[in-house]
């Protein structure tokens, strides 16, 4: 009876101390514990997050600048973005008429030329050169090569035929050859990535 005694006195003892606003020991050693942890969990994770973070090779690599003032009107280029092709094309005004003159109605992917073209420049096509069907390489960037039913790009592995704007038109490719992310460095340098 008299440890009860004592056991309640001391737990009388510590509820007026912690009324009184001061700390226990035993908070004390709980925040540090805590603490401890948390700094232990970051140290932990840091190099597991940071080794998920892009390489400097990929790095140099995600955005490419290329010089179009070279490109003639009706000529294309190649190019490499991200270790793909990339097709650079400057558009006669007969190829701008003729994407513009097709109804969208018939278009499988339907998007008109100026939504694949930057504001200002609709006579330059920027696309990556990759088959939307099974990722084989287009012909039609190159002078001399088959461009197709549609004049654009064609892909001989399957068949699949584009038309000027990149816009799929016949084959088993699914989209429309894709358009990267690109802009204006200057009126004619375009950075794509």
């Amino acid at each position: 009876m008299a440890d009860t005694a004592a056991t309640t006195a001391a737990t009388t003892d510590t509820q007026v101390e912690t009324a009184t606003g001061e700390f226990r020991r035993r908070d004390f050693i709980n925040v540090a514990a805590i603490s401890a942890a948390g700094v232990g969990g970051a140290v932990v994770l840091l190099p597991l997050i940071s080794q998920m973070a892009p390489s400097k090779d990929v790095l140099a690599e995600s955005t490419t600048e290329i010089d179009v003032s070279a490109i003639e009107p009706g000529q294309a280029i190649k190019a490499v973005f991200r270790k793909q092709p990339l097709f650079v094309r400057r558009l006669t005004p007969e190829e701008i008429a003729k994407a513009d003159a097709v109804p969208i109605g018939d278009l499988r992917d339907a998007e008109t030329l100026a939504e694949r073209t930057k504001e200002g420049h609709t006579d330059l096509l920027v696309t990556m050169g990759v088959c939307t069907h099974l990722g084989c390489v287009p012909l039609g960037a190159a002078e001399g090569e088959n461009k197709g039913e549609y004049g654009g790009y064609f892909c001989p592995c399957h068949g699949s035929h584009y038309d000027t704007a990149g816009r799929i038109r016949k084959g088993p490719a699914p989209t429309n050859l894709l358009v990267p992310d690109y802009e204006f460095s200057t009126d004619t340098t375009i950075l794509v990535g």
